[in-house]
């Protein structure tokens, strides 16, 4: 790998968020390609960065100043790789109606921008017919929704009987998370799949890709 890369992975590790849109900026012009800044360089520094959250290294405000540092390097990257037969899925993102808590939907999100996926972000407190909306409109491959509050579990139920009357569970794989959430309540309400962070959500969104 070349310097510039190696040097980009370490900007977003470390949430040098100033430095972040200029060695992206190296990378190019050092001639690497678009693809693989994303998935060689941001995302593998994202991968890092959940190493170390899952080790109990950095917490959670590491992780956003790495995320935001991502996206510095990624808005510059990305629109070069539309023209490329670009992302690799479509996900819709949300925390469901009820809840406003969205530092976690944030992280997660940088994590599937980082693995080339195509992630529409509607926000928190959304409405589940919106979601549906969305995701039947953009064809997406995944709905993702989240929330870290008991009383808004019933939408996340709601999802996948919408789902299953829409007819479009062969198509639109819904993976749930947030601190409300669990293996059991996921397998229970029908949802395809389940993760407790963000590291696990790319996981679970590459196996149904």
């Amino acid at each position: 790998m070349s310097a510039e890369m190696d040097a980009l992975i370490d900007i977003v590790v470390n949430g040098k968020i100033k430095e972040a849109k200029d060695a992206a900026q190296k990378c190019l012009d050092a001639g690497v390609e678009p693809q693989i800044i994303i998935f060689e360089g941001l995302s593998k520094a994202m991968a890092i960065v959940g190493e170390k959250y899952a080790a109990k290294q950095y917490f959670l405000p590491q992780v956003l100043l790495s995320a935001n540092t991502l996206y510095q390097g990624l808005n510059l990257v990305l629109p070069l790789l539309k023209g490329k037969g670009g992302a690799k899925g479509t996900v819709v993102l949300a925390v469901v109606e009820g809840d406003v808590h969205d530092i976690g939907k944030n992280i997660v999100k940088a994590m599937l921008t980082g693995l080339g996926l195509n992630v529409i972000d509607m926000g928190k407190d959304v409405p589940i017919k919106d979601i549906i909306a969305k995701a039947k409109s953009e064809k997406a491959q995944i709905i993702a929704e989240s929330t870290l509050m008991t009383p808004t579990l019933e939408g996340m139920k709601e999802t996948v009987k919408i789902l299953k009357e829409e007819g479009m569970t062969a198509k639109t794989k819904l993976m749930i998370g947030g601190g409300a959430t669990s293996q059991e309540f996921a397998t229970q309400i029908g949802a395809d799949g389940w993760s407790y962070d963000a590291v696990e959500a790319t996981k679970v969104a590459q196996k149904f890709l």
